[in-house]
């Protein structure tokens, strides 16, 4: 019997992808004017287009959305028109690229909001973070709990950007469920506390999700629509929910019978330690594939190269993210196949700025000519 690789196609929903190797989404602040995605991101999405699957960075759904300075949005006809010019590029590099669809929630600045415009949540309560505004990182402005009747609102900004997706080339939509913003804030007992039918139980922390991906999927489609969880990171001031375990099996249980093209899971603390909470993800993987056998299961977090090539070959998952390892690699995919060397990642570059660590890090054929 054939042993799968993590360099082996995959069917990812309607999407067919050459590897199993996706580039994590990854906030790098250097969108243009307006939040409009520029030509140097087209040249940095299309450097890495030999991934299998590429998830862009957040992309907020609407103004509100927004929670870092100078991150691109998927809500104007300006913005549209620069993804298309960087799917176009994906697409001529051969890759696949699906966006991610973001709402940051509580975790926002009111500098980087419309006048008048307060961050929103499932609750009033302020996050213990800070965000990265004009003035560099800033605590986060206290937030104001959406009402029930605002929430249809939310959603229906969710199924306009998805469409607004597909009209700008992407080849899907992840739905941003993780590290601590709108969605996981609805989902976690440590940050919700309503007491309407979105507050409460599990079954009712679950209902906003749920329904945004409902929504998605009957605008676009289940096979060109996923979703990133992260049941258990710290990120954002997220504290753990009382039963982390329960909660997200409830969640998957629930968006199973939508047969989402692929769930993106973050193992462990966001970019930190994987074992920083006891968590059955093999579990939560079963409860997906119940329903959904052929859906892709995306694991992602500190994964090695061996971590990865063990977790597709033994079938805990279908797709390995990497995140960290595409900002310093371009050709990731290469390095990895070949079991050659991994550039480091200069921090100093990460958020904002120009081409300087963004779009100048040398392929390995540069690296070995020097």
């Amino acid at each position: 019997m054939m042993t799968t690789s993590l360099f082996d196609p995959v069917r990812v929903g309607d999407i067919s992808a050459a590897n199993r190797i996706v580039m994590a989404p990854l906030t790098r602040d250097r969108a243009g004017p307006g939040r409009t995605p520029t030509p140097m991101m087209a040249t940095y999405y299309a450097q890495r287009a030999s991934a299998g699957l590429i998830v862009s960075e957040g992309t907020q759904i609407s103004p509100e959305g927004q929670g870092y300075l100078d991150t691109p949005g998927i809500y104007s006809a300006e913005q549209i028109a620069g993804w298309r010019r960087v799917t176009d590029a994906v697409h001529q590099q051969g890759g696949k690229i699906v966006v991610q669809l973001w709402h940051v929630g509580r975790i926002s600045h009111l500098s980087l909001l419309p006048p008048g415009m307060v961050p929103v949540s499932s609750t009033a309560r302020r996050a213990g973070g800070k965000t990265f505004t004009a003035q560099g990182f800033e605590p986060v402005s206290a937030p104001r709990a959406l009402t029930t009747e605002e929430l249809p609102r939310v959603i229906e900004d969710y199924r306009r950007a998805a469409r607004n997706a597909i009209e700008a080339g992407f080849d899907g939509v992840e739905v941003h469920g993780a590290n601590g913003y709108l969605l996981e804030q609805f989902m976690r007992d440590s940050i919700n506390d309503r007491t309407d039918a979105y507050g409460g139980s599990r079954e009712n922390r679950a209902r906003f999700v749920v329904e945004v991906m409902r929504a998605i999927v009957g605008e676009i489609g289940a096979g060109r629509s996923g979703i990133r969880l992260s049941p258990v990171t710290p990120a954002n001031d997220a504290g753990l929910d009382s039963d982390p375990q329960a909660t997200f099996n409830l969640v998957v249980e629930r968006l199973a019978p939508l047969k989402l093209a692929f769930i993106h899971v973050v193992e462990g603390a966001t970019g930190g330690p994987r074992d920083i909470a006891p968590f059955d993800y093999g579990a939560l993987r079963a409860r997906y594939k119940q329903d959904h056998p052929h859906g892709t299961w995306i694991a992602n977090n500190g994964y090695s190269r061996a971590m990865a090539l063990e977790a597709v070959a033994s079938g805990a998952a279908d797709m390995v993210a990497f995140g960290k390892g595409f900002i310093s690699n371009p050709d990731l995919v290469r390095r990895l196949r070949e079991d050659a060397p991994i550039a480091p990642v200069v921090r100093e570059t990460l958020y904002g700025g120009g081409a300087e660590g963004y779009i100048d890090y040398p392929p390995l054929e540069s690296v070995s000519a020097s």
